[in-house]
């Protein structure tokens, strides 16, 4: 429950309840601000596709706090598809945290192991609550195919003190559109030559269509 303490003797604060409200409203609304966590609302990542096993994401272990037990990750993505992929849809979402038998639960109660752990520095949770970090963009807009993208930097803390384990990440994006064909529009028809039009004339003289003084004067300007 927020408690809001009277200000010190000090603070000068406006005696009309008007103004007085007004000063509290906005205190409690500075509050809401700051501790507002991010959070993304069930289907906000609905225009994006699920990449996983055609995009990789490949985790560098890059320190490590012993005092603290924190973890320091670089995550980059790697297009395996013929694809391009829009750089800045990109987002890796923590999935599950594995031990070294490869398991993701506690086996008593069930627990995800991934409520151990404290995920520092997350761009927001989905709508089930797991941590995703955007994948930072680079100088080109697009993914291309068999390239990596810029690392997204990823910070764990594990309350437990468990020595090994290891991250999973999904992989969500979604795919630049192939653009469309161009249309080919078909040549217009080459107005005949006037050899080939002599010609015509010529045999139609000669049949008796037509008289050399009929085309002369249809000629004539």
């Amino acid at each position: 429950m927020l408690q809001l303490t009277e200000p010190s003797s000090t603070t000068h604060i406006p005696e009309a309840p008007v103004t007085r409200s007004l000063f509290i409203a906005f205190v409690l609304l500075s509050v809401l601000i700051v501790a507002k966590p991010t959070t993304i609302l069930a289907g906000s990542f609905d225009h994006l596709t699920e990449l996983t096993g055609k995009v990789d994401a490949i985790v560098t272990l890059k320190g490590r706090d012993n005092f603290t037990s924190e973890y320091r990750y670089d995550v980059s993505v790697r297009n395996h598809t013929p694809d391009l992929i829009v750089a800045d849809s990109l987002i890796i979402v923590l999935d599950k945290i594995t031990n070294l038998a490869g398991a993701d639960r506690e086996g008593l109660t069930g627990e995800s192991f991934l409520k151990r752990f404290d995920v520092l520095g997350q761009d927001g949770e989905t709508d089930d609550g797991k941590p995703y970090f955007q994948i930072p963009i680079g100088t080109v807009p697009d993914l291309g195919p068999q390239t990596d993208s810029l690392p997204a930097s990823v910070r764990i803390r594990n309350k437990d003190y468990v020595a090994v384990f290891t991250p999973s990440f999904r992989v969500l994006g979604q795919k630049r559109p192939a653009p469309e064909p161009k249309r080919v529009e078909a040549p217009a028809p080459a107005p005949p030559s006037s050899n080939a039009v002599d010609k015509l004339i010529q045999l139609l003289i000669k049949k008796g269509v037509l008289t050399e003084e009929e085309w002369r004067k249809a000629n004539q300007p």
